[in-house]
Formats: structure tokens, C-alpha cells, sequence
């Protein structure tokens, strides 16, 4: 097996009130993961010089136009597999100044965000369909959008470390939206 690539993502959450979580939705020709709901993120470059952070932050930017100077990392979750590519991912956890949201049209076909509260309450875990198969993943249903997989991953181990009793992670974010 080779050695699995390298990519970053960024759990965004907007420091105004309903503290947002910006997702995206990838655009419809893109060769992996067309159409599907994520978070912004990417396959790291040569120029991201090995930082997975780096990689995040220029991801982010071309992906929904957030500036690095908007965004204030506040933990680092464990790397994921995913399932179905030889990726290592990174997902971050990140505070985002407000601000617009700019799409890159030949990546993202629209991006929105989910009320943190609301992630917290409803990421669930279930079953989804893909033709005759069905896959156990992590769920969340949001304004008919469906997130899951990967995303779903991601999401379930962000809740379960909010909850997590004395949550440093909970502590940092909640110091810098108050």
C-alpha cells in the first residue's frame, strides 16, 4: 500500500451569534466527491511545506474566500482514513472572524452554514443508502442537506469532545465566542 496523501480541513465557526458552522457544498464535475456536503479543506500542497495547518488555511481561503487573518485555530482533532481514498486527514477546529463568504465556482457549488447549537443537538448516528448498500455512518439532516461520511466523522468526534466532561476544546471555543 502506498504511503496515504496528505489533506487538511477546517471545522469553521463564525464567533457571532449563532456561531455558524460553515460547510460546502463541492461542485457537480469535480473527479472525488462531486456534489457531496464537507467542510472546507484539501489535499496539501508542495507550497503548504508539510503544515497541515497551512493547508487548511489556503484551502479555506480558495474554497469560501475566509482570509487566514479571520481565523484563530483552537484545537486539532485526531487524523481520519477515509474510507474510500488513501488520504490521511487533518481536521482542525477553528473560530472565524464574520465576514463574506466567497465560493470558487470551479470547486464549491454553494456553502451555508448550521447553528452550532444545532449541530451539537442533532448529529446523529445511522444508516445510509447508496443504492443496494448501506453504509453505518454519522448523520446530520440540515435544511434538506444531507452530511455524512467523512464530514459525519468529523462531526461526531467534535460533539463527542464537547461533551467530553472539563472539555478543553469546549473551554477554548466557548472564551472566544463569549
Amino acid at each position: 500500500m502506498t504511503e496515504p496523501r496528505k489533506a487538511a480541513v477546517v471545522l469553521p465557526i463564525f464567533s457571532a451569534p449563532p456561531h455558524g458552522v460553515v460547510f460546502l457544498e463541492r461542485a457537480a464535475h469535480l473527479r472525488h466527491h462531486a456534489g457531496q456536503i464537507g467542510l472546507p479543506g484539501g489535499a496539501m500542497d508542495p507550497e503548504d511545506e508539510d503544515d497541515p495547518q497551512r493547508t487548511a488555511l489556503r484551502e479555506m481561503e480558495e474554497e469560501v474566500g475566509i482570509a487566514p487573518a479571520r481565523v484563530e485555530f483552537v484545537w486539532r482533532l485526531p487524523d481520519l482514513h477515509p474510507r474510500v481514498s488513501n488520504f490521511s486527514v487533518t481536521p482542525f477546529v477553528a473560530v472565524v472572524q464574520p465576514g463574506p463568504l466567497v465560493i470558487d465556482p470551479s470547486e464549491t457549488a454553494g456553502v451555508f452554514s448550521v447553528p452550532l447549537v444545532t449541530l451539537l443537538d442533532e448529529v446523529r448516528d445511522g444508516v445510509m443508502d447508496l443504492g443496494a448498500l448501506q453504509i453505518e455512518t454519522t448523520l446530520l439532516d440540515y435544511d434538506g442537506r444531507r452530511i455524512w461520511g467523512l464530514t459525519g466523522r468529523i462531526l461526531r468526534m467534535f460533539v463527542d469532545q464537547w461533551n467530553a466532561e472539563g472539555s478543553e476544546m469546549r473551554a477554548r471555543i466557548d472564551q472566544r465566542l463569549h
